[in-house]
């Protein structure tokens, strides 16, 4: 990571079209505060040393979603795009197609049963019995899944979530 971080001139303009100057440089800032061992990344552990993220249930599946190279860590780019998706000027298909991905954990465009019961076992912990989760699963596929394949596509993740409006839920201020 060069020294320049926080300066906008040195990005991509993909990483800067949902913020402005300032909020890049407030990220960028944030960004180092994360970074403890200075790597120019961020791990799962430096993120989870935050107290407000230490207890969220689905941090490591965002983290997962942040991380585009797969190299277990987020870098600066990975943070400001992925941080973008919560962006005032995001638009509503970007927010549904992250909180579509949460679920969506081989990135195979759909959720599985398997993968719907993992998330959910990720949020209610031992809550609830496994056996009763799993009927909560299938009945949530039965009920969206319209086409009968036995998954839910982004499309009918969308048609139930839309009216749900989480797309102005998912907005970070920066």
């Amino acid at each position: 990571m060069t020294s320049t971080m926080g300066n906008e001139a040195s990005y991509p303009a993909e990483m800067c079209a949902h913020f402005d100057n300032d909020e890049i440089k407030r990220l960028g800032r944030r960004f180092r505060k994360l970074d403890l061992d200075k790597s120019g990344s961020v791990s799962v552990e430096e993120f989870m040393s935050l107290p407000e993220l230490r207890h969220n249930p689905l941090v490591r599946r965002v983290i997962d979603i942040f991380d585009t190279n797969d190299d277990g860590e987020v870098d600066f780019k990975e943070f400001i795009l992925g941080t973008s998706q919560f962006s005032v000027k995001g638009d509503e298909e970007q927010k549904l197609r992250f909180a579509f991905s949460i679920y969506d954990m081989d990135k195979d465009g759909y959720i599985s049963n398997g993968e719907l019961f993992q998330v959910l076992k990720m949020m209610v912990g031992n809550n609830l019995a496994d056996w009763q989760l799993q009927q909560l699963v299938d009945k949530t596929i039965i009920i969206l899944d319209k086409d009968g394949d036995g998954k839910i596509s982004f499309e009918e993740f969308s048609a139930v979530v839309r009216d749900l409006e989480i797309h102005k839920k998912l907005v970070l201020i920066v």
